[in-house]
């Protein structure tokens, strides 16, 4: 599951901009944890991991929302 969200980090063109790159990439970052923890809780065994993967999921989708604002305020 992280295979696609590193070929689109590697294949992101620098825009010379550090901030606005540096949250372009956060983004696919916690992207790919969601991916990642949602095939925990649907696979996994373990409780603790499982109950990890859904605060990992819960956290990662409000940074998005974060990075997402302040990209939305930089146009």
């Amino acid at each position: 599951s992280m295979q696609p969200g590193m070929q689109k980090m590697m294949e992101m063109k620098s825009t010379g901009d550090v901030d606005r790159d540096f949250a372009s990439m956060m983004k696919i970052h916690h992207q790919m944890a969601i991916d990642m923890a949602q095939a925990q809780i649907k696979n996994g065994k373990s409780p603790e991991l499982k109950a990890m993967a859904r605060k990992i999921t819960e956290d990662s989708k409000k940074d998005i929302g974060e990075l997402d604002k302040w990209l939305a305020a930089k146009k």
